[in-house]
């Protein structure tokens, strides 16, 4: 059977740098041979269906045929259904933000990332707020992510090890995962 997936691609049409139309991603995705290929926005979310394959898998050859098929290289987070569900479920921050476009959501991609970033959950950010859930770190930045403490020192220590969108975002893509 067939898992839904989303993939999150860092950097992707931020500026004027690694530039990629959503119908050349869709393109892209869809000959690697997942199906019911969706985006979302301008900035690298897709939502398919694959078989046989891991999310790991998934994200290895999506970075793959970014680079021999388009020329841009970009980090690719690729997590199914449940993992993105688990996400959405563990934020512990939603009775504090009363705005989701800045309720920012980072993903970690293995446990080593939490472990350096726990210091940080540990700082008193003032208005602003950073939790650590499993798999993810939760920003409030009240006043938005560019002027943000936590979400730059979030930046510096995860590097590209990372990706982040706005709760807003993430609801609707956890919508997209969760139909059909």
């Amino acid at each position: 059977m067939s898992q839904r997936y989303v993939a999150l691609l860092r950097g992707i049409n931020v500026g004027r740098a690694k530039r990629v139309a959503m119908a050349d991603l869709r393109l892209l995705v869809e000959e690697l041979g997942y199906t019911e290929v969706r985006s979302l926005l301008n900035s690298g979310n897709v939502v398919f269906r694959a078989q046989g394959v891991s999310a790991p898998e998934a994200a290895a050859a999506i970075e793959e045929a970014l680079v021999l098929r388009l020329g841009v290289a970009a980090r690719v987070f690729v997590l199914d259904r449940e993992e993105l569900a688990a996400i959405v479920t563990a934020n512990p921050l939603l009775g504090v933000a009363d705005n989701h476009a800045r309720l920012m959501v980072f993903l970690l991609g293995d446990p080593v990332q939490r472990e350096r970033l726990a210091a940080l959950a540990e700082q008193d950010w003032g208005c602003e707020q950073l939790a650590l859930g499993e798999r993810a770190a939760y920003v409030w930045c009240p006043d938005g992510i560019l002027d943000s403490a936590p979400a730059a020192a979030l930046g510096k220590q995860l590097g590209d090890g990372t990706t982040s969108r706005n709760w807003n975002t993430l609801m609707k893509l956890h919508a997209m995962c969760a139909e059909g």
